[in-house]
C-alpha cells in the first residue's frame, strides 16, 4: 500500500497527536527543496556594507531616500526558470559595478546564498525621469545586465546586491522573486504592491504625496513599477530597504524562519496571485505576511473563490486588501506596470479576512488571549488575559464581518500615542481583534490582526525591530507554538 506524505501524516497526527509536532515535522520535511536547499553554503556577503542614501535632510521621513551612487530596478517583479531578468542600474560616476545575486533563506543562520556574480560591470548615470500624469515617475532605463534564470534556482525571494568599484565601494540592491508552479505545502505572498504604493523614489513620489499633500488617501495619483526603491522611511532606520521595498521590515523574519524548521513553501508576489490565482489551489495553504494593503479585483475575487474551493488561509499581516488599485499599462504600451488608488471592496475586505481596518487603522498593543481553548493555543500554556508584549501593531484589524462559525480568539485596545502631538491627550484607542473562521470545506481563514507576527518567530542577520508604538521582545515560543498549530492544520 503507497502513501502520499499528506495521508501518512493524518495517520501519525490522529495516532498521537497535534502536540509532538517536532518529531513529526522532522520526518516529514527531511527531504523536501527547502531542506535540501539550506544545506547548502551560505554567507552574510549579501548585507550592505556602505549604503549611501541622499539627500540628507531634518524631514527624512517625508521624502524619498535614493542612493545616488548605485541604484537600480529589475524588469520583472517576479520570474521563473527559464526567463530572463534585465537590471536596469545607473552610477553617479563613470565607475563600474559589480552586482551579485543571492537567494534569501536560513543556510545555517546566515540569511542567503550566493547564486550569480558579475565581478565587472560598465556602469552609466542614467536619466531621472520628469513626473507624468497623475505625478507617475516611470524610468526608460538602459538594461545594463540580462540573467536567464537556470532551472536549479527554486523558489524565493532573491536580492541581486550592486556595487561600485570605485573607492567608495557603495552598495544597494534591487530585488525580485522566483517562482514556480510545483505542487507544495505553503504558498508565501510577498507584498511587492504595497512596496510600491509606499516607494518615495525619487522625491515624494509614493501613492501617497501629491504636489500639497504628503500623506494623500485617494485617487489620482499613479505609481510605476518600473523605478528602483529608495529606503523605506518609516517605523524604524533600516538601510536594509535601499532597494528592496519592505521585505526586511516584516516578511524576512517569517521566511528565515520557515526555512529554518524546513516548512515546504513556495514564493510569489501580488502580481502572480493577481495574474494566476488560480494555482494557489497547487498550495495547502496560502500566507498573506507583513503589511499586505494593497490587492487588485481579482485578487480579491480570487482569493475569495479558493478559499470556497477549499484553501487555507492565513493572514499574518496587517491593514491587509485595505486598498482596491486599478492597473495600468506603462508608457511603453506594457500592461499593468502603472497603478493608482481604485476606492474600496464591496463587499469589504472583513468578509474575506474575518476582520479589517476600520476607523483607527495604527497602534500598538500587547497580545491578549480571549480563548485559551482553542486550537491554536495547544502547547502555548496560555490562559485567558496572558498577554505577548507588543505583538500588535503598526496596523491591524478589528470589526469582525458576520460569518457564521468566526471567532475572536485575541483582542484588546490599541495605542496611537506615537503620533500625537506633546500638547495632545490620547481621546481614543482602536481596538484589534484576532479572528478564526471556518471555510466550507473543513478548511479555515485566520487574521493575526498585526503587521508584526514575524517579529515573534525569529530575528535574522541584519534585522532591526522597531520600537514605535509598544516595546517588543522579538522571538516567543508562544508565538512559535501558535504559527506550528496553523501551519499543522492547513495539512490536515
Amino acid at each position: 500500500m503507497i502513501f502520499s506524505r499528506r495521508a501518512w501524516m493524518q495517520s501519525i497526527i490522529s495516532m498521537i497527536g497535534v502536540p509532538v509536532w517536532s518529531s513529526a515535522k522532522k520526518a516529514l520535511y527531511q527531504d523536501n527543496l527547502i531542506v535540501a536547499e539550506n544545506r547548502k553554503e551560505g554567507t552574510r556577503s549579501w548585507l550592505l556594507s556602505n549604503p549611501s542614501v541622499s539627500p540628507p535632510h531634518q524631514l527624512w521621513h517625508m521624502f524619498g531616500l535614493r542612493s545616488l551612487p548605485i541604484e537600480g530596478y529589475c524588469s520583472h517583479s517576479s520570474v521563473a526558470a527559464g526567463d530572463t531578468i534585465d537590471f536596469f542600474v545607473s552610477t553617479d560616476s563613470a565607475t563600474d559595478f559589480s552586482l551579485e545575486v543571492f537567494r534569501m533563506g536560513y543556510y545555517g543562520g546566515q540569511g542567503g546564498r550566493l547564486m550569480h556574480s558579475a565581478p565587472s560591470l560598465p556602469s552609466e548615470r542614467q536619466v531621472t525621469p520628469e513626473a507624468g500624469h497623475n505625478r507617475v515617475i516611470e524610468c526608460q532605463w538602459k538594461s545594463s545586465y540580462q540573467i536567464t534564470i537556470p532551472d536549479d534556482w527554486i523558489s524565493g525571494v532573491y536580492l541581486a546586491k550592486l556595487t561600485t568599484l570605485d573607492d567608495r565601494r557603495h552598495d544597494s540592491y534591487c530585488i525580485f522573486i522566483v517562482r514556480d508552479e510545483r505542487m507544495c505545502d505553503y504558498i508565501f505572498q510577498c507584498s511587492d504592491m504595497t512596496w510600491q504604493a509606499y516607494n518615495r523614489w525619487p522625491h515624494n513620489n509614493s501613492l501617497y504625496c501629491t504636489d500639497k499633500i504628503d500623506w494623500h488617501i485617494g485617487e489620482g495619483v499613479d505609481v510605476s513599477i518600473r523605478r528602483p526603491y529608495a529606503k523605506y522611511t518609516q517605523l524604524v532606520d533600516q538601510n536594509l530597504t535601499l532597494g528592496s521595498g519592505e521585505w526586511f521590515l516584516t516578511e524576512f523574519p517569517f521566511a528565515f524562519w520557515m526555512e529554518k524548521e524546513g516548512y515546504d513553501v513556495s514564493y510569489i508576489g501580488n502580481w502572480d496571485t493577481h495574474y494566476r490565482c488560480e494555482q494557489l489551489m497547487r498550495a495547502k495553504g496560502f500566507l498573506s505576511i507583513g503589511h499586505d494593503e494593497y490587492w487588485t479585483e481579482e485578487m480579491y475575487t480570487g482569493v475569495k473563490k479558493c478559499i470556497q474551493e477549499g484553501l487555507n488561509v492565513a493572514f499574518f499581516s496587517g491593514n491587509s486588501v485595505f486598498c482596491k488599485i486599478k492597473l495600468k499599462p506603462g508608457l511603453d504600451g506594457a500592461p499593468d506596470i502603472i497603478f493608482e488608488r481604485d476606492g474600496r471592496f464591496n463587499p469589504r475586505e472583513n468578509t474575506l479576512i474575518g476582520a479589517h481596518s476600520h476607523n483607527i487603522v495604527v497602534g500598538g498593543a500587547d497580545f491578549i488571549c480571549k480563548q485559551p481553548g482553542h486550537w491554536i493555543f495547544e502547547g502555548t500554556g496560555m490562559q485567558a488575559e496572558d498577554r505577548i508584549p507588543g505583538l500588535i501593531g503598526w496596523e491591524f484589524h478589528c470589526d469582525p464581518a458576520e460569518i457564521d462559525g468566526l471567532q475572536i480568539i485575541a483582542g484588546g485596545p490599541t495605542d496611537n500615542r506615537r503620533f500625537l502631538q506633546p500638547d495632545e491627550k490620547l481621546d481614543k484607542e482602536g481596538e484589534y481583534m484576532v479572528t478564526v473562521y471556518p471555510g466550507p470545506r473543513e478548511n479555515f481563514v485566520f487574521n493575526a490582526s498585526t503587521c508584526w507576527w514575524a517579529d515573534g518567530l525569529s530575528s535574522p542577520p541584519g534585522y532591526k525591530r522597531s520600537t514605535w508604538y509598544q516595546k517588543r521582545l522579538g522571538p516567543d515560543e508562544r508565538v512559535i507554538k501558535m504559527t506550528q498549530n496553523i501551519l499543522l492544520r492547513m495539512l490536515t
